[in-house]
């Protein structure tokens, strides 16, 4: 284990909103069709077309958010292998983009965790991988047609496989295994908590 306590603790993952006024809405419509279109939920007026269409665009809604939620990984990320690149203790240590890409997937410190499951986030690992996965391949969001209707429908298995090919492509070291720690926070949260940190700071330097 490293003994540097300042290369153990890593940058905070910060996540930023990414849903604008319409994405909620139509995320439940979307659930809503998806059971009226398997006869689970009575259709009422609604034409089976119509029901296709609101469940893409609600499909097209969840690839944009997890779209937004990897880029703010993927900086993380940077920053994290930015910071280990700065210790000679760590140079013989093969710490990757995808150490730390397996590490908030697969095995995040407990706080981190505990801290997801207070926002409600079930199943972070999923959402994570996804994200990251869609940010394999997408350099920018596009807009909803230029996905086919079987990516849209199916999206979360495509993203799963990248995710797992884009970690299969190098050896890596696991960093949950090398002492590593970091916070998560929401940004308001962390914005907060640095206007608290700086009045601090100001109170004892007057």
């Amino acid at each position: 284990m490293l003994n540097n306590q300042a290369a153990r603790k890593l940058p905070p993952l910060i996540l930023h909103p990414f849903a604008d006024s319409s994405g909620p809405h139509k995320l439940v419509e979307s659930s809503r069709a998806s059971l009226m279109l398997q006869g689970l939920l009575p259709t009422g007026e609604q034409s089976s077309e119509e029901l296709e269409r609101t469940l893409l665009e609600g499909r097209y809604q969840e690839i944009r958010m997890l779209f937004y939620v990897g880029r703010d990984i993927l900086r993380w990320i940077e920053q994290c292998v930015d910071h280990v690149g700065r210790y000679p203790e760590m140079q013989s240590v093969t710490l990757r983009a995808q150490s730390f890409a397996s590490y908030l997937v697969q095995n995040p410190p407990p706080e981190v965790s505990q801290k997801l499951k207070k926002w409600g986030v079930a199943d972070h690992k999923s959402i994570f991988s996804r994200a990251l996965g869609l940010n394999v391949i997408l350099a920018d969001m596009p807009p909803q047609e230029t996905f086919s209707t079987d990516f849209l429908k199916h999206y979360h298995r495509y993203a799963d496989q990248m995710f797992h090919s884009h970690l299969g492509q190098t050896h890596f070291a696991d960093p949950a295994h090398l002492g590593f720690d970091f916070q998560i926070y929401a940004s308001g949260e962390y914005s907060r908590m640095l206007e608290q940190e700086w009045a601090t700071q100001s109170n004892q330097e007057s």
